[in-house]
This record gives structure tokens, C-alpha cells and sequence, in this order.
């Protein structure tokens, strides 16, 4: 029996949301929901006396997400002296790393957050986006190119990790030899943050990090391209209101959130299919339903365990719990993808199933910005895998695959495969 089993659903979600646990989220989840929609967490909040809770059917989250009436993401919307944050992060001494926590689009709120995210998505559109199909393709065939004669590769380390990087570097405007140090600052950041984690490694990856895009904005304000950076700069430049703290954090936060997710879901997608092997037979015979196979990838094991946590601005009665001002909620994305009351045989993949709305990107002001980019990433990375490599298959025995917690989501370490 797993220890998990032995523990009150609630305690082994905060086992979870920190790493601490290395077990299978998904029945912990299913027996959360349950109990209920809005679940007490005991889990300690700094000074304050605020409660935390875990959200876990889809309606509630969707409301805890959309409803800016109620809800925030920036403690200091509430109180300017709150020190709710640091319980979620850790205390760090770093202005980088703060920098990195505080100023980026999934830390703020109005009207910050539309004046920023309006300036991004001047650069940022779902057509520009779709435009680097080709860039995509070219990249897969590359990185599929040095394993095939192989005929096996760890699918983390050679695919999965390598495309979704190298993509978004050359969009931003990073030089092709810093992609691996900018995978590696990411890799730090993303292992260390979670939830009550404070790790010094963390720390010393954001301030590297913060201090190479300051030097890379710096040399971009010399010498502008064609790349994303440059267009933040010259709309700043415009009268626009991007300031350098801002522009920053936006660069950190673009080339952060813009691998680590999508190269989770292009392993974890993989094992995925791997692991019901009736619906990867059911894709390679008909590579039109790669597109709805990516959309329920993203529902059945998305990247991200739970969205950022939001906190109540006042007292709001919630899944018929009353959610106190101040207290801190933590939408449980990959329970609400699962909700028995939206999808039909939640607990089963389904690459046929019609979807109408996930929140594996998240829903309202803070959705996902580069989800569009994740969907191309996706579809490409999937079609051609299977196109170049229908036997593809596991070359360790299952349970040997190791999982590695990163910054709310459970990731692959390593996908060792043949084909």
C-alpha cells in the first residue's frame, strides 16, 4: 500500500503541491473531490491566521480563476504589508529573484496586468505564432535526425526538452550557443520553486538568469532584430509603458513558461500514450486526430498540477464553503480536467473525446499567453514523432521511469525509448 493511502486526502495534496510526494496525484485528486469542491488545506500561512484551500471541481476553479471580484494574485492587493507570499515561495534575499516572482504577468493584477499583457500581445499573436510552424518542423526534423539511425534516445533529453527550448530562444532573441544555459537556469528555477521550498540553488539560478537578460536587453537596445525582444523594446520606446523592471521580468517569464510546459507535455504525452497503447494504435493510424489528442493530453495530465495561488479579496462563500479575506486558494488544475460532472469516464484517455474546455492553460486574465504556441509545439512534436518512428516504444520496464517534481507539476526526469 502507498503512504498516500494512509493519509486524509488533504494532507497528501500539500504532499503534492511541494514535491514531497512522489505518489500518483491522480487518486489523491479523485478521492479529494469526493469530500468536496473547496477542500480546507493545514497548511501554515506565515504570521497571518489566513486559511489555505484546494480547489478541485471544475466550476469552482473556473470561478476562482475568472473572478476578479473576488479573487487576486498578488497578496498585496489586499494588504500592502501581507506576508502571505512568502510562505508559498520561500524567503529569498535576491532582488532577481524577486524581480522574477513579483513583476511578471502571472503576478499582478489590474490594471497592471492588462496594461502589460496588452503590450506583450502586440508582439505575442496567435498568428505570429503559428507563422513558426515551419521554424517548428525544422527543429523536430533536426533533433530526430541525431537519434534515428540510433534507434533509440531518451525522449526528455534529445525531443521533449531541446524543442520547446530552442523555439522559444530563437523567438526571443537569444544567440544560439547560450540556449543551453538558458535550458539549465530554467531546469534550477523550475526543480527549486514550489510550494514552501526555499533553496539557494534556486536563488543563484534566478539571479544569473536575471542578470544575463538584463545584459541581453541591454546589447538588443544597441543592436535590435527581428526578434521578440527587440519588439518589447521598441513598443516601450514608443511611449508605452514597459519599464525596464517589467521588461525584464516579461523576458524571464516568456522564455520560462515557454519550455517548461510544453516540454512536459510532449514527454508526459508520449508515456501517456505509451501506456494505453489501444489509443496511440488509434493515432498512428490517423495522424488527423493529433490535434484533439493534444487537447486531451493537456486534460488528462497537463504540465501544471494547480495555477498559481489567488487569494481571497474579501469574505466570499465558495462549494458552500465561506472563504475568508486574505485566505489562499490554490485551483487544482489537473482535478478540475478530471471533474466527473464535465467529462464522461474522466479517469480514462480519450483521444477522440470532444472537448469543449480544459484548464490545463488556466481561464481568464491569466490564461496562458503562449498557449497557441504550445498547441503548434504540440501537434508538430506528436505527428512527427509517430510519422518517423511508429514502433516507438519503452526500452526500460515501466516502473522504472522516474518522475522529478517541478515548480507545481510532476515531470519526467528521463523517457528512455526504441524504435
Amino acid at each position: 500500500m502507498n503512504h498516500s493511502d494512509q493519509i486524509a486526502p488533504e494532507q497528501a495534496i500539500i504532499g503534492v503541491l511541494s514535491g514531497k510526494s512522489g505518489a500518483d496525484p491522480f487518486p489523491i485528486f479523485k478521492k479529494t473531490r469526493e469530500i468536496g469542491s473547496v477542500v480546507k488545506l493545514s497548511f501554515p500561512m506565515g504570521k497571518s491566521n489566513n486559511q489555505a484551500w484546494a480547489v478541485t471541481h471544475l466550476d469552482e476553479a473556473m470561478k476562482v480563476l475568472k473572478d476578479q471580484e473576488h479573487f487576486c494574485v498578488d497578496p498585496k492587493s489586499i494588504d500592502k504589508n501581507s506576508n502571505i507570499k512568502e510562505s508559498l515561495t520561500g524567503k529569498t534575499d535576491s532582488s532577481t529573484s524577486e524581480l522574477f516572482l513579483s513583476n511578471s504577468l502571472n503576478a499582478i493584477d489590474e490594471p497592471d496586468h492588462r496594461r502589460l499583457r496588452t503590450l506583450v500581445s502586440k508582439a505575442f499573436t496567435p498568428r505570429y505564432m503559428e507563422s513558426l510552424r515551419p521554424q517548428v518542423q525544422k527543429l523536430a526534423n533536426e533533433l530526430l535526425d541525431q537519434v534515428q539511425d540510433q534507434g533509440e534516445m531518451d525522449l526528455v533529453k534529445d525531443y521533449a526538452n531541446p524543442l520547446p527550448i530552442n523555439v522559444i530562444s530563437n523567438m526571443i532573441g537569444v544567440p544560439k550557443s547560450d540556449h543551453s544555459k538558458i535550458h539549465e537556469w530554467s531546469e534550477g528555477i523550475a526543480n527549486g520553486l514550489g510550494l514552501g521550498t526555499s533553496d539557494p540553488k534556486t536563488a543563484e539560478s534566478l539571479k544569473d538568469f536575471g542578470d544575463y537578460i538584463m545584459q541581453l536587453v541591454a546589447h538588443k537596445r544597441k543592436k535590435p532584430s527581428k526578434d521578440l525582444i527587440s519588439q518589447l523594446i521598441s513598443i516601450e520606446e514608443q511611449g508605452d509603458r514597459l519599464d525596464e523592471k517589467e521588461l525584464i521580468s516579461m523576458i524571464q517569464l516568456l522564455i520560462f513558461a515557454g519550455h517548461e510546459t510544453t516540454s512536459t507535455l510532449i514527454s508526459t504525452g508520449t508515456l501517456m500514450l505509451l501506456d494505453h497503447p489501444e489509443q496511440l494504435e488509434l493515432l498512428k493510424a490517423d495522424h488527423s486526430l493529433i490535434p484533439s489528442a493534444v487537447e486531451e493530453l493537456l486534460r488528462f495530465n497537463g504540465p501544471s498540477t494547480t495555477a498559481g495561488p489567488r487569494y481571497a479579496l474579501k469574505d466570499v462563500e465558495l462549494g458552500g464553503k465561506l472563504i475568508k479575506k486574505g485566505d489562499m486558494i490554490f485551483p487544482l488544475l489537473k482535478s478540475a480536467n478530471r471533474d466527473e460532472k464535465h467529462f464522461v469516464n474522466s479517469e480514462d484517455l480519450d483521444i477522440t473525446r470532444k472537448i469543449k474546455r480544459h484548464l490545463a492553460f488556466g481561464q481568464g486574465v491569466h490564461m496562458c499567453l503562449g498557449a497557441p504556441l504550445a498547441r503548434v509545439e504540440g501537434d508538430i512534436a506528436f505527428t512527427t514523432l509517430l510519422k518517423r518512428m511508429p514502433n516507438i516504444h519503452l526500452s526500460i520496464p515501466r516502473e522504472n521511469v522516474s518522475w522529478k517534481f517541478k515548480l507545481a507539476a510532476q515531470g519526467l526526469s528521463s523517457l528512455p525509448v526504441s524504435f
